[in-house]
């Protein structure tokens, strides 16, 4: 099975780089990963918060697949517990799913399009974090999934 991390924006800041890059590394000791960044969307001047989500939504949607598994982050989602996570990943692995996608959004948050185009939405907490965070902290809690699965001591819970 193979992860991507897709992100609306900037590449990562320098400051947390090499720490989503350690937790990157070791996931791939369980499955493939790979992330995409996906350049918010030129606007003009006074552009609407819609209009701009708009845009996000049809760049996103292009790069999905038909048969990919799309996880949209969003605060209103479903919120899981880490071993949660892993029983979730661990059954879309007995499934046999080929490809799952992790949508982080854009400042604005996600369109309704990608909402009702995901397969899962997923909340990681009911906080609001910096975007760059948000990379950080889901790259970590799906290793710490992997980790689970495997029963190894990365997790004590």
């Amino acid at each position: 099975m193979k992860f991507i991390f897709y992100c609306i924006g900037k590449e990562n800041s320098v400051s947390l780089h090499s720490a989503i890059d350690v937790f990157s590394k070791r996931i791939q000791h369980y499955f493939t990963l790979e992330w995409k960044v996906i350049s918010s969307p030129k606007t003009r001047a006074g552009s609407a918060e819609t209009e701009f989500k708009s845009k996000e939504a049809a760049l996103i949607l292009q790069n999905i697949k038909k048969d990919d598994y799309l996880i949209a982050l969003d605060e209103k989602g479903q919120m899981l517990s880490s071993p949660q996570l892993a029983s979730w990943i661990q059954s879309k692995a007995d499934e046999r799913v080929k490809q799952i996608i992790f949508l982080i959004g854009g400042a604005y948050g996600l369109h309704e399009s990608v909402l009702q185009r995901a397969n899962f939405i997923w909340s990681l907490s009911p906080l609001t974090f910096p975007h760059q965070l948000v990379r950080l902290i889901l790259v970590e809690q799906v290793y710490r999934a992997c980790t689970i699965i495997k029963n190894e001591k990365y997790h004590h819970g």
